[in-house]
């Protein structure tokens, strides 16, 4: 395992576990899988030097912080554990309480990260920086972070905060390179660190889909990026990924992830539906491709979304859109957490 190199008390593994699949209906994994194989995840990913896992309050309406926190059980106090909160009344006592919450069900009396899991459409993050300056003044959270922010707004949230904004948490991939633009050059420039979510495209890069094998879970099934269109757009990227691959004696999904975590702010969480995907996972973080294999990959990237490095901006239509799809799975997660038994 490789770590991130940036003072930190604790050690940060440039790859991590996401864990937004533990509990989650939507990605249609069994019953078995929340009870027992996740459980097995984390342990095995403790084994092999993770020590990143990342989580959210709406993640499975919390049951995936219960999840991670019953795996983690005594080693929560060893690892970089993170969360994130949606910011849907982002007031200082709110966010305290949400803090509070996500600790209770995780298990832990203080969490080492605790993100802004959406920039709020129409509130800007004053208030919610001053419930988060609280929170580290209390002995509650370690260091803050946010998710899907734009370089400005980054700024603006550490200016709010009066210290540093350790994390950005965004879509970073081979099919997504947005944060190339201004995140990735700022983070690197000041010790800050992105994390990449759907370093894989949700499994688009791994090859095991095709346009006639696509995935059936509702998360994939509705995605853009798994219409029979893409696939064919895809071919020549794939291709690039298996000759490398090839030359590694590995998988293209390992030369995906080898390629994200290639810069130095950058550390992935992928998420791991089996052990061995997992151990897959971690095993990239060996790889160490060449300046040329870099560049062969960067290039069929960009033939395969010429675009994309140039257009890192959410749309405010998009943004109100999915606050207020996370307003409703806040509250749902709120009527779990007083359903009886929810903390035992």
């Amino acid at each position: 395992m490789r770590y991130l190199d940036i003072g930190s008390p604790k050690k940060i593994s440039k790859i991590g576990l996401g864990t937004w699949q533990f509990g989650s209906a939507e990605w249609g994994y069994s019953q078995q899988y929340a009870d027992q194989v996740a459980n097995a995840i984390v342990r095995r990913a403790l084994e092999l030097g993770v020590t990143l896992f990342d989580t959210a309050e709406i993640y499975g309406f919390g049951r995936s912080e219960r999840i991670l926190g019953k795996a983690l059980g005594d080693a929560a106090g060893s690892v970089f554990l993170t969360t994130k909160m949606f910011p849907v009344v982002p007031g200082s006592l709110i966010v305290r309480r949400r803090a509070v919450a996500s600790t209770r069900r995780l298990g832990v009396d203080r969490l080492d990260l605790y993100q802004v899991h959406w920039p709020h459409p129409l509130i800007r993050d004053g208030t919610i920086m001053r419930g988060m300056a609280a929170l580290q003044r209390a002995g509650l959270i370690d260091e803050v972070g946010v998710s899907n922010y734009s370089l400005a707004r980054w700024r603006a949230a550490e200016e709010a905060l009066g210290s540093r904004v350790l994390s950005n948490q965004v879509g970073y991939s081979l099919v997504s390179r947005s944060p190339e633009r201004d995140l990735l050059p700022s983070a690197e420039a000041h010790d800050r660190v992105v994390i990449a979510y759907s370093p894989l495209a949700q499994g688009f890069l791994s090859g095991r889909y095709a346009r006639d094998s696509r995935p059936t879970d509702g998360v994939r099934a509705a995605s853009q990026l798994f219409q029979p269109e893409s696939f064919d757009r895809a071919s020549d990227l794939i291709g690039v990924l298996r000759e490398v691959a090839d030359a590694h004696s590995a998988t293209p999904a390992q030369i995906a992830l080898a390629w994200v975590i290639h810069h130095p702010a950058v550390a992935a969480i992928p998420g791991a539906s089996s052990m061995e995907q997992l151990e897959s996972n971690v095993a990239a973080a060996e790889i160490r491709l060449s300046d040329d294999e870099y560049q062969a990959l960067h290039m069929a990237s960009a033939r395969f979304c010429p675009d994309d490095a140039a257009n890192g901006s959410l749309s405010a239509k998009f943004a109100l859109k999915h606050s207020l799809k996370g307003t409703w799975h806040v509250a749902k997660t709120t009527w779990h957490d007083h359903k009886p038994g929810a903390f035992q």
